[in-house]
């Protein structure tokens, strides 16, 4: 399984960006995906998750109403939209997959068993 997270940058608060993750090596389709962010210092936290069929999302509260997370299984790929940027969304963004956890909205790094590199978000005030 191979994750390839892209689309960080340096953004002024207020400001948006969209986050990619292509997967490959894995039958898409049968995986839960989400993303979890890690900030200087700190413990790597869940943001968002969504279930196989991208029926089902889960958010943070922190990022709820500001953040979605969505997928295109015939593209191998999910995204996070993130509106309404804020200095404390600063941080490196992950991807993750995972066969056979149920998603849910407190999902922790250990509920994934694959990762991607992580991409760098930068939000400036």
């Amino acid at each position: 399984v191979q994750l390839q997270a892209s689309g960080g940058g340096l953004v002024q608060a207020g400001g948006s960006l969209r986050l990619s993750c292509a997967a490959s090596g894995l039958a898409f389709r049968l995986y839960g995906m989400g993303w979890f962010r890690q900030a200087p210092g700190k413990e790597r936290d869940f943001v968002a998750a969504i279930s196989r069929s991208g029926g089902r999302t889960y958010y943070a509260d922190s990022v709820k109403g500001r953040f979605t997370i969505s997928r295109d299984n015939t593209k191998n790929a999910v995204y996070l939209q993130m509106n309404t940027l804020k200095r404390e969304d600063t941080a490196i963004y992950y991807c993750a997959a995972d066969r056979y956890s149920t998603m849910h909205p407190g999902m922790v790094t250990a509920d994934f068993d694959s990762w991607g590199q992580g991409t760098q978000v930068t939000v400036s005030s």
